[in-house]
């Protein structure tokens, strides 16, 4: 019976030593090598400190500051512990409330033109960086007079800072919110 059994412990034991050990760490090691930023969270750093990562959002709420998109995580707002949609439906009267409350807050605080979809949604992890820049150009009068700044000076800011899409056709253009605030503060008036 021992002769049977032998073989699949041998076997487990190799599975657990290649799958388990050997190939996490020829991978960690080849990401550290070849994209060492990106393996370590992409983080955004003003000198020696860490400010946040490019890849989570953060919560901006002074006329100061570019603000991003509603974040649905629990408890507050683009926590990565609690990161999750809202699991609101489109037919949900809840969402719909919530969507409304947006615009209306968005509307008082100035937002020019109508309000872009992802101003007044959140995205399917909460957790979203990016706005579009239609929302940045729509933010753009309430920031630049909190801020005593020309709305040119602060509209060029944001063209700087727009990833346009992947080889011309993948994905959307996009803005970083923390990438442009941290612009924005070192921007004179």
């Amino acid at each position: 019976m021992f002769a049977h059994i032998r073989p699949a412990i041998v076997l487990t034991a190799a599975f657990i030593a290649l799958t388990g050990l050997a190939y996490p760490l020829a991978i960690t090691g080849i990401a550290q090598i070849a994209f060492p930023a990106q393996a370590n969270g992409s983080l955004i750093r003003n000198g020696e400190t860490v400010i946040g990562s490019s890849l989570i959002g953060q919560h901006f709420a002074s006329d100061r500051y570019f603000w991003p998109r509603p974040s649905a995580t629990a408890e507050a707002p683009y926590n990565a512990g609690a990161s999750a949609g809202s699991n609101l439906g489109p037919t949900s009267a809840n969402l719909a409330a919530r969507v409304k409350g947006d615009v209306a807050r968005l509307v008082a605080a100035g937002i020019a033109g109508p309000v872009p979809a992802d101003g007044a949604t959140a995205s399917g992890s909460g957790l979203d960086p990016d706005i579009s820049p239609e929302f940045a150009l729509a933010q753009v009068g309430r920031v630049a007079a909190a801020r005593g700044l020309p709305e040119a000076d602060v509209a060029a800011l944001i063209d700087r800072f727009t990833d346009r899409r992947q080889l011309g056709i993948v994905g959307e253009p996009r803005v970083n919110v923390l990438r442009l605030n941290m612009a924005l503060d070192t921007t004179k008036s």
